[in-house]
C-alpha cells in the first residue's frame, strides 16, 4: 500500500473508536425508532461510510434515501452558499425522518436542509452526525445524536475528504496545515 499520501495526517479517531461510537448511536436510535419505520436520509458524499455502518446496526424496518448538498469548493473552508446537488426521492410528508451527516461544522448546511425538509411536513425530523464541531457554529442547529465532538481542525477519512481524496481511509485523521 502506498502510504505517502498519509504523511500529512495525524490520527484523531481509530476505526475501533469509530466502531464503538457507531454502536452507541445505533443503540440510541433503535430505542427511539424501533416501531416507527423511519426514513434515514444520508447527506452525500461524506456520510456514505458512516450511514452504511449505522443502518446495518439498526434492527427495525426503515427506508433509506440520499440528498447531496454542496457548500465547499475544492478547499478546506465552506464557500458559504448552500446548493442542492441531488434532491431526495422518497416521500417525507408524515414520515419520521432521521438525517445522517458526517460532520456538522458551521451549521449552515444542516439549517438549509432542516428548512427544506420542514416544508415537506415530516412527522418528526432529527439529526445524527458522527462528528460535531460546535466551535465553528455560525447558525444554531440541534444535533440529536452525535458520535464525537471534535476540535476546529480539518478532518478526513471514513468518508470525509479533502479535494475528493482520503474518503477510503478507515480511521479519521486531522489534515495538517501544510497539506492544504
Amino acid at each position: 500500500m502506498n502510504t505517502n499520501y498519509l504523511d500529512n495526517l495525524k490520527i484523531l479517531y481509530s476505526r475501533q473508536e469509530i466502531e464503538v461510537a457507531v454502536a452507541r448511536l445505533a443503540a440510541e436510535i433503535t430505542r427511539e425508532y424501533q416501531a416507527r419505520n423511519p426514513l434515514i436520509l444520508g447527506v452525500l458524499k461524506g456520510s456514505f461510510v458512516f450511514m452504511s455502518d449505522l443502518v446495518r446496526r439498526l434492527d427495525f424496518s426503515l427506508e433509506t434515501d440520499f440528498v447531496q448538498l454542496s457548500s465547499y469548493s475544492r478547499g478546506t473552508s465552506s464557500a458559504g452558499k448552500i446548493k442542492m446537488v441531488q434532491d431526495i426521492k422518497a416521500t417525507v410528508k408524515g414520515r419520521d425522518v432521521l438525517v445522517v451527516e458526517d460532520i456538522v461544522d458551521t451549521g449552515k448546511s444542516l439549517a438549509f436542509l432542516a428548512d427544506y425538509l420542514q416544508k415537506k411536513n415530516p412527522e418528526s425530523l432529527r439529526f445524527c452526525c458522527l462528528l460535531d464541531k460546535p466551535s465553528r457554529r455560525q447558525v444554531p442547529v440541534t444535533v440529536h445524536y452525535r458520535g464525537f465532538t471534535v476540535p476546529d481542525k480539518f478532518v478526513v477519512g471514513y468518508g470525509m475528504d479533502y479535494a475528493e481524496q482520503y474518503r477510503n481511509l478507515p480511521d479519521i485523521y486531522i489534515l495538517s496545515d501544510d497539506k492544504k
